[in-house]
């Protein structure tokens, strides 16, 4: 049997371990707070989540732990062990990582919300620290010198005392013997040699060689390939279908449905591509077909007449802007955009009689067993679930409906099948960012201060679009933040920075508006609301003034603001997923229009742990969200999505990528997270600056459909 992935669970990592020597294994149960005795395989304590990995120390001296959450580009493959490898002492040329596959000893064992470094940072520390005291304690043992005497580093325990020196490799079986410590002492941050440092992607050279990482490299000899055919349509269902062409074409062996899906299996991708355009479907309404002109109009009635849920509401809003000497107005719009991965969605699954074998690329493998244990009726300790490296997600891959077709589809035809979408299939039946319409309006009394500020979100399949516990909640005595959702067939879902991700461009700049109302300086104007938020606050505040006031002061004198005489500059601040961004962008004009040269970034994410790691992270973050503001939108018409493709659905184009500088905030704190924060300021900046350049005020995107760049085809 042939497979191009192989499998790293925990039998096999230990099986692995004895074949490159044997040497220390430390099992660590990452929180919690007691050790049970070591042998070969010792249980290591260290806080408060039931979240296990492996450290394993070879008698080479190679340094291995597996990695639990599915890497997507952010990074862990190369944060986790250089956090390890930072307590340890070790050389950083000695230290490998492995992807785990889903395990019940790990939890949170998922890709989503920033927070697979925030959570794992102590754990990681802990096992380094921890396999550190061990490995001195028997150096010491076996020179007969007391242990702190010692010291560790580069891989190797050293008594300066007498000169001795051993290797890391040389020491890990007689560490086996040492007693785990309940506790150990961490690292002092100014002593750290790696955390902090750009230290490269550990898997660059397997990605620039093609070597097959991700879930459509993978093959199994013996597997058979297959395409869905799903309605075209959000509302309709299957009626009935004819795939006799289908079936008869060459490489194709069955032709079946379930549920709302046709499937053609076959013995490639290309003949089932192919046969699938021969099938005969036939649909019937099951929901209204809902097009953008429809929702553009519902947005506009449910804005005045919808049944509005209270998010939060403090003090007399009424008498605030019954007394104010101006109210100022905004409303912003946003469209259904495209999650765009890549890596098309792809899933393998083999339903045999014994259990289930799962393979691809997964946010969430924990879900996708659960939701394949009860589809199936497979209990799920008989479901596997082996994690590739995945294409690109940005909240894609938190949802499994595609490793659901392939494991059902799977137990229909009892053949192992690698299920593929193409880009048209994911762009026309995914899942997408909600539509929706805020609007905002702000009090201000005679001395330009603001008094009252009322929101209301309008979604489509949103939930709650708003985030009322957010600045400037907190700093207003006089506050209304309300939401109104439809319920539409359209299917919809988290796209990275949730929700953020448009609220923020539009709070933003509706601030920048009000700061221009008031006549004052738009930075100034929130570091005054924030230090009334500091003296008075008023109600909940759930942000940390101190820390949204660092990275705009950091922000501003980095980026020159209001010293630069060639560019016209927009400003934007934004706290998501317990991390805080600020950003300045640089706009210029050319034949006419504004286009943006250069932005700046200052993050306050905690420690950083890879610095090139968490730039690119940041600059990741602010081309995805320049490029989907500027350019991105996804319509419908009759329930059909327009775009189906890169070719009718706009993302942005290398030559259009800003300069980008990045900085960040040593304030000493834990990690918090970085890999969503980024995004949502900047649409912000980019529009406070093109108002900046042209007079005019974005209030919609993608911006590329507003009036100041009405020329541009």
């Amino acid at each position: 049997m042939k497979s191009t992935t192989t499998t790293n669970s925990r039998r096999d990592f230990l099986k692995m371990s004895a074949i490159t020597g044997g040497g220390l294994v430390l099992g660590f149960n990452w929180f919690s707070a007691e050790a049970s005795e070591p042998v070969v395989f010792s249980s290591v304590v260290a806080g408060d989540i039931n979240f296990n990995s492996y450290l394993s120390i070879a008698t080479n001296g190679a340094i291995t732990i597996m990695s639990p959450n599915p890497e997507l580009g952010q990074n862990i493959i190369t944060s986790f062990p250089m956090v390890v490898a930072e307590e340890l002492e070790a050389d950083w040329k000695m230290v490998k990582v492995l992807q785990a596959n889903l395990d019940n000893k790990f939890e949170r064992q998922l890709t989503g919300g920033s927070g697979a470094v925030p959570h794992s940072w102590k754990l990681l520390r802990n096992a380094g620290a921890t396999a550190k005291f061990m490995l001195i304690e028997a150096a010491a043992k076996q020179w007969a010198v007391p242990a702190s005497e010692c010291t560790a580093a580069n891989s190797f325990v050293m008594h300066s005392r007498s000169g001795k020196k051993l290797g890391f490799g040389e020491l890990a079986e007689a560490a086996t013997k040492i007693p785990v410590p309940a506790t150990v002492k961490l690292k002092d941050r100014k002593d750290f040699k790696l955390i902090g440092k750009s230290v490269r992607n550990v898997e660059n050279l397997k990605i620039v060689t093609g070597k097959p990482l991700f879930g459509l490299d993978f093959y199994r000899d013996g597997m058979v390939f297959a395409m869905i055919q799903r309605p075209e349509q959000f509302g309709m269902k299957l009626k009935s279908f004819d795939g006799s062409i289908a079936k008869a074409m060459p490489g194709i062996i069955d032709v079946v449905s379930f549920k709302n899906n046709v499937a053609v299996v076959g013995k490639s991708t290309w003949q089932v591509l192919k046969a699938r355009k021969m099938l005969k479907i036939e649909y019937e309404k099951e929901f209204a077909l809902e097009s953008t002109e429809d929702h553009d109009k519902l947005f506009l009635n449910l804005m005045d007449n919808g049944q509005a849920t209270v998010r939060r509401k403090d003090g007399d809003v009424d008498t605030a802007f019954k007394n104010a000497a101006k109210v100022i107005k905004g409303e912003y719009q946003c469209p259904f955009i495209s999650h765009s991965p890549m890596e098309p969605m792809n899933f393998f699954a083999h339903v045999r009689p014994d259990g289930v074998e799962l393979v691809g690329p997964t946010q969430t493998p924990g879900r996708a067993r659960a939701e394949i244990s009860k589809l199936l009726s497979i209990p799920e300790d008989k479901i596997t679930v082996q994690i590739t490296r995945l294409g690109g997600g940005f909240g894609r891959r938190l949802y499994n409906d595609f490793a659901l077709e392939a494991a059902e589809l799977s137990s229909i035809i009892k053949a192992p099948v690698k299920l593929i979408w193409t880009k048209e299939d994911d762009m026309t039946a995914g899942t997408y960012r909600p539509a929706v319409r805020y609007r905002f309006e702000a009090a201000l009394d005679a001395s330009g201060n603001l008094t009252g500020y009322k929101l209301r979100g309008v979604g489509i399949n949103s939930g709650n679009p708003t985030r009322e516990h957010n600045f400037p909640s907190g700093s207003v005595e006089n506050l209304l933040i309300d939401s109104v959702e439809h319920k539409s067939p359209i299917t919809t879902g988290a796209w990275r920075a949730p929700i953020t991700n448009f609220l923020a461009f539009a709070e933003q700049a509706f601030i920048d508006e009000v700061a221009q109302a008031a006549g004052k300086d738009p930075v100034q104007f929130r570091l005054d609301l924030l230090a009334k938020a500091k003296k008075s606050p008023v109600g909940d505040i759930r942000y940390d003034i101190n820390r949204m006031e660092g990275v705009i002061k950091m922000v501003a004198e980095k980026s020159g603001w209001g010293k630069k005489k060639d560019v016209s500059q927009g400003f934007s601040v934004y706290f998501s997923h317990a991390s805080y961004v600020a950003q300045v962008a640089d706009v210029v004009m050319r034949a006419g229009l504004p286009v943006v040269k250069k932005i700046y970034a200052v993050s306050d994410c905690g420690q950083v742990v890879s610095l090139n790691g968490a730039s690119h992270q940041v600059m990741g973050g602010i081309v995805d969200g320049l490029g989907h503001a500027m350019y991105s939108k996804l319509s419908f018409r009759d329930g059909a999505a327009d775009q189906n493709n890169y070719n009718t659905y706009r993302l942005i184009r290398m030559k259009e990528v800003p300069e980008i500088e990045t900085h960040f905030v040593d304030n000493g704190i834990d990690p918090t997270g970085l890999g969503e924060p980024a995004l949502p300021p900047t649409g912000g900046a980019v529009a406070n600056a093109i108002f900046k350049a042209t007079g005019k005020r974005v209030r919609n995107q993608p911006f590329i459909e507003e009036d100041v760049y009405k020329t541009i085809s």
